[in-house]
């Protein structure tokens, strides 16, 4: 009887092996639907960054880059603008987002106002910035002159204070999204753990510290990582207001490419995006890391 099976099942099995791999027809039209989209996957996604990777191939541009004076400043100031840019702003979203948590009408018209910068594109927005601060006819020197009879500063002729003013536009164009973000959060915790801390006595600091902060951790830290990843790629607020100068002294790495790019130097513009892969790979991995969990 044993033997009758096996020959059985090895009768069967050449005859299964040999049948042709067919598409049904609903798996078709899904193949035929999804190849519009890995066409631009390829064409806009892979071919690109492949692309730039290939002319940065030469190890003589990272030693030309290395060895422009520029570099060196231009990684300090990428990294302080990190940091600073990165920290001031997750911060003032986290205050601000218990804020609007108040149920006020005044407070829900302003929440609407608070959202412009963010909703309005970075263009006429930081040029209107630029526009302000212009040292002969920009309305912020008219206001200090008008108030101490003295000519205001030269706003961006000045390195140090030309990278805190784009520090600080990058706040004020992009802390609204990340206060909408935490402001989701807060709201998300049980209204009944604050009722129970306020039972208990608690002060506002003692339900931030022990009910609000415990709730909020992860999605702010989360937060703080995914900004650090965009603010990285951010070239606006520093290409928009400064354009890098004075004398090339406010460059970050974003902006740095497009400078090498006008000098028509495409092989240090490549680099230069290259070498910020070091700063973006690490914290993709430990993003990945923490929503996996």
């Amino acid at each position: 009887m044993s033997a009758a099976l096996a020959t059985a099942a090895g009768r069967v099995a050449p005859a299964s092996a040999r049948r042709p791999f067919r598409l049904s027809p609903w798996q078709t039209w899904g193949a035929i639907l999804l190849a519009p989209y890995l066409l631009v996957f390829v064409f806009f996604v892979v071919y690109p960054v492949g692309y730039g990777l290939w002319l940065a191939r030469h190890p003589a541009s990272y030693a030309h880059l290395v060895a422009d004076p520029i570099f060196a400043g231009t990684v300090v100031n990428t990294l302080v603008f990190l940091i600073v840019g990165i920290n001031v702003k997750m911060a003032i979203a986290l205050f601000l987002s218990g804020f609007f948590t108040h149920e006020r009408r005044w407070i829900r018209w302003l929440s609407v106002l608070f959202i412009l910068p963010w909703a309005v594109p970075s263009i006429p927005t930081i040029l209107s910035v630029r526009f302000m601060l212009n040292p002969e006819w920009g309305i912020v020197n008219h206001i200090v002159f008008s108030l101490t009879a003295e000519d205001g500063p030269n706003w961006l002729n000045d390195p140090r204070l030309g990278l805190t003013l784009a520090i600080a536009v990058h706040i004020w164009k992009s802390l609204p999204f990340w206060t909408l973000i935490l402001l989701a959060g807060r709201l998300s915790i049980s209204s009944d753990l604050y009722e129970a801390a306020s039972v208990d006595g608690a002060t506002g600091w003692q339900k931030f510290l022990h009910v609000t902060w415990p709730s909020m951790r992860t999605l702010y830290v989360t937060c703080t990582i995914l900004s650090m990843i965009w603010t990285l790629g951010d070239f606006n607020s520093v290409y928009l207001l400064t354009g890098g100068g004075p004398a090339d002294l406010t460059h970050v790495l974003a902006t740095l490419g497009i400078r090498y790019l006008r000098l028509d130097q495409v092989d240090l513009s490549m680099a230069a995006v290259v070498c910020a892969m070091p700063f973006v790979l690490p914290l993709v991995y430990v993003l990945m890391r923490r929503l996996s969990k």
